[in-house]
Parts: structure tokens; sequence; C-alpha cells
């Protein structure tokens, strides 16, 4: 299964390779942008991408990124729970 990660641009690099910065959870990653870039790289900072192997593969709107974070982080717990011994 393959699960894409919302993380927020933070900062966006002026080089050909169309490279940025994303937070996802409080840790910086860096990211290719091409896939998401229509305009200037600079008119994506502050907002969400959805983050898969390196590669931002869609814009999210906060509300979206948010529910989806929440949800990945309750199915963390729940398979956390399923581990310990009954």
């Amino acid at each position: 299964m393959c699960i894409g990660i919302p993380g927020k641009i933070i900062e966006v690099g002026a080089d050909a390779q169309q490279l940025a910065w994303v937070e996802v959870c409080g840790v910086k990653r860096e990211i290719n942008i091409a896939l998401v870039c229509e305009d200037t790289p600079a008119q994506l900072v502050g907002q969400w991408v959805l983050v898969h192997v390196g590669f931002a593969m869609s814009l999210l709107d906060e509300s979206e990124a948010q529910d989806t974070l929440a949800a990945l982080q309750h199915m963390r717990a729940v398979g956390m729970a399923l581990d310990e011994p009954v």
C-alpha cells in the first residue's frame, strides 16, 4: 500500500530542479515540487501538499491536510494497540 503524507511547504528553492522544504509533523523534508508548480515556486510557500516518495503529488486545503494527518495518527495508535499482548 502506498500512502501520501500531508506536508506544508515552508521554503522553496530557485533552481531548475524545483526543490522545496516541507514540514510534516514537525519534521522538515526536501521534496520535488515539479508536479504541483504551475507558476512560480514562491507562490507555493504556505500551501499544503500530499507528499509521496519525495514528490509533492497534489495540493491540499488545510482542512483536508489536518483531517488526513489525524486519520494517520489514529491508524498508528490503533496499530500500536493491536501489537500489545492480550
